[in-house]
């Protein structure tokens, strides 16, 4: 009895796995969805699809099925677009039709499709034209903003200086710094590094909603109106959290790549000198008369493609893409990593070489295959704020401090710690030595 037990559940599960594959098949090919592997009944394409290592895993599966293919994550179809041609048709020349926000389950439990980077619809262009222009006035893109800059990096010079040259792990001091930037914009004031409730807002991001002290919208007898409380609260907490994690682990996967490459960094600081001296602070005046720093600055976003599958996106309508038909509320995942590590565009991609972005006379080199920031309607709204930092920061660091590791810099491993969206660099020490 128990060897037919086994031997029914077998035959079902082969009988499930058979009807899968035949409405797979069903579903894809030229006019209908994309290709991609078979999925199995509810696990979908677990087998070929390695959520650790996800990026490679979609190269390769790129490689067999071509720029526009299909994976399930579980029993839901996902559309992946690899390649800057494929990415570009859809971000930027068919950008309202792939506009909406993907399905998320992290972000929609946490913001309720709320907010600027989980929400869709007329609700979401409000809110995010609202956020553009309260940062425009807060300074964004101004003088004023690089002098909120420029007085956090002198804290941060301190912290650094009290270090005399130990080892330490620059993860804490950097995340303060860019945290204070942006208290700076959103609360009006700076945190010392050891104030209990600037730890609490770094441990806890939801103590923010606590030290409001103002409210943003007059609008609560409006029931159709975008600009309630809660969604008001919501896109400070999205700008405070862009705006913090992805730019100081930026600026620290940075500093580990000019541990590693310390020559490289020899050469920024010979620029930084000839440039700017050490009497004042690197301004972004500075940045089209120093090439080879802003050339390191972009080849480091390039380099670690820190959101490699960028945040998920969807069609808002049943379309045509390419041969295939797309149903609307499709999730879709344009592989920024694709863009960023072409190899025809950036020579040796896995490489950190900062000649990807400079002339052979030395001058700097534009890209438009530089998209960290993502493309078309949902690109980063904070981009203008976030290269300021990672410029200044970099700059500011190099012009005091020569960086030295704590291991030999063959042993120092430049490898992110992967996850399905994000890559992060492996937990590490330096020396910041005065010069």
């Amino acid at each position: 009895m128990e060897l037919l037990g086994a031997a029914t559940v077998v035959l079902l599960v082969c009988v499930a796995c058979l009807l899968s594959i035949a409405a797979w098949k069903g579903r894809s090919g030229k006019g209908k969805m994309p290709p991609g592997p078979a999925p199995l009944p509810i696990l979908g394409n677990v087998l070929q699809v390695k959520p650790k290592d996800l990026a490679k895993t979609l190269q390769k599966l790129s490689e067999e099925y071509g720029p526009v293919f299909t994976v399930h994550l579980g029993s839901d179809p996902v559309v992946v677009l690899y390649g800057h041609d494929v990415v570009k048709e859809a971000l930027i020349d068919r950008a309202d039709e792939f506009a909406a926000r993907g399905h998320m389950p992290l972000g929609d439990r946490a913001n309720n499709g709320l907010g600027i980077i989980f929400s869709n619809n007329e609700e979401w262009l409000q809110v995010r034209r609202f956020a553009l222009t309260t940062l425009r006035n807060f300074g964004m893109g101004k003088r004023s903003i690089e002098e909120r800059i420029h007085e956090e990096t002198e804290h941060l010079l301190e912290e650094i200086n009290k270090t005399k040259g130990a080892p330490f792990d620059p993860t804490f001091k950097l995340s303060c710094a860019i945290s204070n930037i942006i208290c700076s914009i959103v609360f009006g004031r700076r945190y010392d590094y050891k104030d209990k409730k600037f730890l609490a807002l770094m441990n806890n991001m939801n103590n923010i909603f606590e030290m409001m002290n103002s409210h943003w919208g007059q609008e609560k007898d409006n029931p159709n109106s975008s600009f309630h409380m809660k969604n008001l609260i919501t896109s400070t907490f999205d700008l405070f959290i862009a705006g913090t994690e992805t730019t100081s682990t930026t600026v620290r996967y940075g500093l580990l790549l000019l541990l590693k490459y310390p020559k490289i960094q020899e050469k920024v600081q010979e620029e930084i000198d000839r440039v700017v001296g050490r009497s004042r602070k690197p301004c972004v005046a500075d940045r089209p008369q120093m090439p080879y720093t802003d050339a390191v600055v972009h080849e480091i976003q390039r380099f670690i493609s820190l959101i490699p599958l960028s945040v998920p996106r969807a069609v808002t309508k049943d379309l045509r893409f390419r041969e295939y038909v797309i149903p609307k509320g499709t999730t879709i995942y344009p592989v920024l990593t694709s863009v960023l590590h072409d190899s025809k565009e950036f020579p040796n991609p896995h490489e950190f070489n900062p000649g990807h972005f400079l002339n052979e006379n030395g001058t700097f080199r534009k890209s438009e295959f530089f998209v960290p920031f993502s493309a078309g309607k949902r690109i980063c709204p904070g981009e203008g704020l976030a290269r300021m930092e990672i410029f200044l920061l970099v700059a500011i660091i190099l012009q005091n401090f020569t960086l030295k590791p704590v291991v030999d810099t063959q042993e120092l491993s430049i490898t992110p710690t992967l996850s399905g969206t994000g890559n992060v660099p492996p937990v590490y020490q330096l020396c910041a030595i005065p010069r």
